[in-house]
């Protein structure tokens, strides 16, 4: 039983699971914490997860299953493998700290398992073979996830983010420009590319041209 006497459910129990992994990182997320949060007995917790691991595996079905997956149409195939890759983005991007996870679960649970078939079927459109597009769908898969890991999760108030963002930008400025002539013309847009929703979109862009690329 769990506050004022409502049991638990294991939808409860990981829905806080994330949410204290997107505001203390995936380290503060323990049997103990949650028990203690619920008012329950670590005992409690283990009707639902045999361990840690478990509650891991969980939260990442739980981001999985969140994916939005469009219908599939009639268009172009790269038009809709980018919708797909774009709301993988969407359910990840607000989770960083437990995006990772979702790795090793897409094939582990229905709702990655029909977008892993979406992609793998749009992949053969494209003309990919089996073997080819097997590795371009784990590499796409890959590569969003890496993308909302990657970008730094700040959430420092916006006085504060423009300070670091003119620290950045005076840091790569510095460099000598004989030897970083590339990064010192791009100080300004290095230094705050991970602020802009452009960042993930050119990104998105980048993978899809890709497959166009190699098909």
């Amino acid at each position: 039983m769990g506050k004022r006497g409502v049991r638990l459910s294991r939808e409860a129990i990981v829905g806080r699971a994330v949410e204290l992994a997107d505001a203390e990182g995936l380290a503060a997320v323990t049997i103990r914490r949650l028990a203690q949060e619920n008012a329950v007995t670590p005992m409690a917790m283990y009707w639902h997860f045999d361990d840690k691991d478990s509650l891991l595996d969980a939260m990442a079905e739980h981001l999985i299953a969140s994916v939005d997956v469009p219908e599939p149409t009639d268009g172009p195939w790269d038009g809709q493998l980018r919708a797909i890759l774009a709301a993988l983005l969407a359910a990840l991007r607000p989770h960083p700290a437990v995006a990772g996870l979702a790795s090793a679960r897409v094939l582990a649970t229905e709702p990655g398992l029909r977008l892993a078939e979406r992609v793998l079927e749009l992949l053969g459109r494209a003309g990919l073979d089996t073997r080819r597009a097997a590795e371009a769908a784990m590499f796409l898969v890959s590569s969003v996830i890496a993308l909302v890991t990657a970008a730094p999760a700040d959430r420092r108030g916006p006085e504060d983010e423009e300070d670091a963002v003119r620290q950045r930008k005076a840091r790569l400025q510095a460099l000598p420009p004989s030897r970083y002539p590339h990064v010192v013309a791009a100080a300004p847009e290095l230094a705050n590319c991970f602020d802009r929703d452009g960042y993930f979109d050119d990104n998105l862009d980048l993978l899809v041209r890709g497959v166009h690329g190699i098909a």
